[in-house]
């Protein structure tokens, strides 16, 4: 227990810490106190109904001594944290999204349930939830592209909504948006719709899924839209807008680096990590 570790020992826990005081307050951390920090930058109370953003492993009282963060709670993921030392997972996909029929280890999420139970696993996920907040997903995208006047897409009240619509400091034809997109995003190839013979001089965005905020793209006054997961018909765009598709991990994978540094602003000496094995993207390109 922390109570009986002398100055002394502290020296062998070195990620813990600054100090013998600072490594006792790590030591006692619990799952609450991260979540407190979590849902006071994303409320859980504005994700979408569909979702399952939250605590899906473990109780608030589960004392916590390390976390590791990733994009999402794979079986591998899970190894990584029992690897390191990790007793808390917090992921942007959540592990579980609806009810489980059975728990197995021959797929992909009931082996990574099992993993975690049985080595003590918290695990918790900010979803859509960090995608309504303007410092969330969305605006990561925005800020990435330098755009100005930033604003929710499809604004719910109390400054909360999905997507984000911003203006370009100068128009761009649209083979060069799609280039400063491409160079932004460290992305070799986008799906996109035909490009707009007009200069492109405001783009919308939602991280992830997005296809159902095209209307609310379009009615923005933007000439591009980008998202992930665009399904075949929705290509079909009018000349002065189009859409394009630079996948869904690629669209949020910042988030990770959103919540990590959530995390040690306010626990500057605690042990949070980002996973080693960030890539856990389930599409390959060839």
């Amino acid at each position: 227990m922390c109570w009986s570790l002398s100055k002394e020992s502290v020296s062998s826990f070195p990620r813990y810490a600054l100090n013998y005081d600072a490594c006792l307050i790590a030591l006692l951390m619990k799952v609450k106190d991260i979540i407190k920090v979590i849902e006071d930058f994303a409320p859980l109370s504005i994700q979408e109904g569909w979702d399952n953003s939250g605590l899906c492993i473990g109780s608030p009282e589960d004392e916590v001594t390390s976390v590791l963060i990733g994009l999402d709670c794979t079986p591998e993921l899970v190894d990584e944290a029992v690897a390191c030392g990790a007793d808390m997972i917090i992921t942007h996909h959540p592990l579980i999204f609806s009810g489980l029929k059975k728990i197995s280890p021959e797929d992909q999420t009931g082996a990574a349930v099992i993993k975690a139970v049985k080595a003590g696993v918290s695990i918790y996920a900010a979803h859509t939830n960090a995608d309504k907040v303007m410092a969330g997903v969305s605006g990561a995208m925005a800020a990435r592209l330098g755009l100005e006047n930033v604003r929710i897409l499809d604004e719910e009240g109390d400054g909360t909504g999905l997507g984000a619509v911003g203006d370009l400091p100068e128009p761009l034809a649209a083979e060069d948006a799609v280039r400063l997109v491409k160079e932004r995003f460290g992305l070799k190839m986008v799906r996109t719709s035909r490009p707009v013979s007009c200069e492109v001089s405001r783009i919308a965005m939602c991280g992830g899924s997005g296809g159902t905020l095209i209307t609310a793209a379009r009615e923005s006054g933007a000439q591009l839209y980008l998202t992930g997961d665009v399904s075949y018909h929705k290509f079909f765009t009018p000349d002065d807008f189009m859409i394009m598709d630079i996948g869904h991990y690629e669209s949020e994978i910042e988030i990770v680096d959103i919540l990590f540094s959530l995390l040690r602003k306010n626990f500057p000496t605690f042990a949070v990590r980002i996973t080693q094995n960030i890539y856990s993207n389930p599409i390959f390109y060839f």
